[in-house]
C-alpha cells in the first residue's frame, strides 16, 4: 500500500459529484469569472509513492543547517537550551497532546492541574501575585499587557524602550493602531534605556512604560530607577523578562512591576524555527480581573477533595464584547505543560544552576573573545548575551563561521541601522569550553 491514509478514489469523487448534482469538477468554479481563472497546468512535479517521497524530503531536510551539526551562538529571543528527556515522554501522551480547552472540569482535572502548576511557577519566578494559563508567545503577551494598561488607566500613550525586542515593538505597534493608541519609543544609551529621555517623554497621558530585563542587547536594566519614573503618574510598569534569568536575578515583582510578561521558550520548548512557543502573563492582585486569557483556580469538591476549575475569564467568548479585555481565544497549553515539566524536573536548585551556567559561560566567552582581539561593545552586567564589534559586516562574518561549523550571532544592523558590524552573541549552558574557545579563535582570526 502506498499511503498511510485513505485517499479519495475516483469512485468517491464520482459519488460526491452525483450527490451535489454536477458532471465535472470545473462546475465547482462556475461562479468565478473565466478571465481571472488560471487555465494552464501548474508546474507541479509528478506524485511520488511514500518511500520515494520520504527519501526526497529527507534529502531536502539535510540541506538545512541545524544545531545538532553546528555550534550555535545565535539567540535574540529564541535559544538552544537543555530539555530533559522526560518532557517529550509526557507531552506525547495522548491525553495531553489532544487536550483542548478544559471547559468541563469534571473530566479535565489533569489538564487543569497542569495549567495551575504553570501559573504557580510563573508567579514564583516573576515575584507576581497572579499569572494566566499562558498566551501565544512573548511578543503578543507584551502587546496584550500594553492594551490592558490603556484600558485600566484610560490613557492613550505607551512608552516603550528601544532596548525591547524589535519584533515585540512591531507587534505592539500593530495592536496599538487598532486601539488608536500612541506608541512612543524611548532612546537607548550605552546599551540600556536612556533614563533622561524616559523622564523627558513621561507625561500625564502615559498608560504604561515597557522595558525588557535583560534587554534585547543582553544588558540588565536598572528597574529600580525606571520604576520611579514609570509610577510618577497613574501609568503601569510593564517588564518583559527571560524567565530563565529570573532563576538568579531579582524578579521584576520586587522592583514594583505591575505586569511581567515574556516567553517560556527557554524551559523545555525547542527553537522550532521560531515557534510555536508560549507566552506568560503575570500581574499584581489589583489587576486580577483585567488579565487576558484564562485563569485556573484551585477549589474543593463536595467531598472536600482538591480540585481545579477555570475562573475569571475576561475574554470576548465569555463576556460582553464591549467589556472584553482581549481577543486572544486560546492559550499554548501543550507548550506550557512542557515548560512546567522542565521546571519540575530541574527543581528550584536546577533552575538556579542552569541560570548560573549561562552567566558563567557567557562571561567566559566574553573574556575569550576579548583575549583574541575582539572588541566588546558594552561593559555592563548581562545574563547570557552580549554585543561584539566586528571588522566587517555580520553577514560576511557569519558566512565565514559556517565554514567552521559555527552558527554566528544576530546582526543588530537589521533593526538598528546605527549598529553596523555589531553582533549579538548568545551563550547558553549547552556550550562547552572547547566550543567557546573555537568560536573565539575563529572570530579573532577574521580581518
Amino acid at each position: 500500500m502506498k499511503f498511510r491514509y485513505l485517499p479519495m478514489t475516483e469512485q468517491d469523487q464520482r459519488a460526491m459529484m452525483e450527490t451535489i448534482g454536477i458532471d465535472s469538477i470545473e462546475e465547482l468554479f462556475a461562479d468565478i469569472p473565466k478571465e481571472i481563472r488560471y487555465n494552464g497546468q501548474l508546474k507541479i512535479e509528478k506524485e511520488l509513492n511514500e518511500t520515494k517521497l520520504v527519501k526526497e524530503m529527507s534529502r531536502l531536510a539535510e540541506k538545512n543547517i541545524n544545531v545538532k551539526q553546528y555550534t550555535s551562538f545565535l539567540g535574540a529571543g529564541v535559544y538552544e537550551h537543555y530539555i530533559p528527556s522526560v518532557v517529550n515522554h509526557m507531552l506525547l501522551r495522548s491525553e495531553f497532546y489532544t487536550a483542548y480547552t478544559p471547559y468541563q472540569p469534571e473530566i479535565s482535572q489533569g489538564e487543569l492541574q497542569a495549567i495551575f502548576e504553570f501559573q504557580t511557577m510563573v508567579c514564583e519566578l516573576t515575584g507576581m501575585d497572579i499569572a494566566n494559563s499562558s498566551m501565544y508567545d512573548g511578543p503578543t503577551a507584551l502587546a496584550e499587557a500594553a492594551m490592558m494598561s490603556a484600558g485600566q488607566t484610560k490613557k492613550k500613550t505607551i512608552l516603550v524602550s528601544k532596548t525591547v525586542h524589535p519584533e515585540s515593538r512591531e507587534v505592539l505597534k500593530s495592536n496599538a493602531k487598532g486601539q488608536n493608541l500612541t506608541v512612543v519609543e524611548v532612546d537607548e544609551k550605552d546599551g540600556v534605556t536612556d533614563l533622561e529621555d524616559l523622564a523627558t517623554k513621561h507625561n500625564g497621558d502615559i498608560a504604561s512604560v515597557i522595558v525588557q530585563y535583560p534587554n534585547f542587547l543582553g544588558n540588565i536594566e536598572d528597574l529600580a530607577a525606571i520604576e520611579k519614573i514609570a509610577h510618577q503618574g497613574k501609568g503601569l510598569f510593564i517588564v518583559s523578562s527571560n524567565p530563565l534569568s529570573l532563576g538568579i536575578m531579582q524578579p521584576p515583582g520586587k522592583f514594583g512591576a505591575d505586569v511581567v510578561v515574556g516567553d517560556v521558550q527557554p524551559f523545555g520548548i525547542p527553537m522550532q524555527l521560531g515557534g510555536p512557543h508560549c507566552g506568560y502573563f503575570a500581574v499584581t492582585k489589583k489587576l486580577m480581573r483585567k488579565v487576558p486569557g484564562r485563569l485556573v483556580g484551585q477549589t474543593t469538591d463536595q467531598h472536600g477533595a482538591r480540585g481545579f476549575v477555570l475562573t475569571l475569564q475576561a475574554r470576548e467568548q465569555h463576556i460582553r464584547r464591549d467589556k472584553a479585555t482581549s481577543n486572544i481565544c486560546s492559550n499554548q497549553a501543550l507548550n506550557a505543560l512542557g515548560a512546567s515539566i522542565t521546571m519540575t524536573a530541574l527543581g528550584k536548585q536546577g533552575v538556579k544552576e542552569m541560570a548560573v551556567q549561562n552567566v558563567q559561560k557567557a562571561n567566559y566567552a566574553k573574556e575569550a573573545l576579548r583575549n583574541n582581539g575582539v572588541e566588546i561593545v558594552y561593559d555592563k552586567p548581562f545574563f547570557n548575551e552580549f554585543v561584539i564589534r566586528l571588522p566587517k559586516s555580520v553577514t560576511e562574518v557569519n558566512k565565514e563561521l559556517l565554514n567552521h561549523s559555527v552558527l554566528g550571532g544576530y546582526d543588530l544592523s537589521r533593526d538598528y541601522p546605527e549598529k553596523e558590524n555589531l553582533m549579538l552573541v548568545a551563550v547558553t549552558e549547552l556550550r562547552t569550553k572547547e566550543e567557546i574557545d573555537h568560536f573565539a579563535s575563529v572570530l579573532g582570526g577574521i580581518k
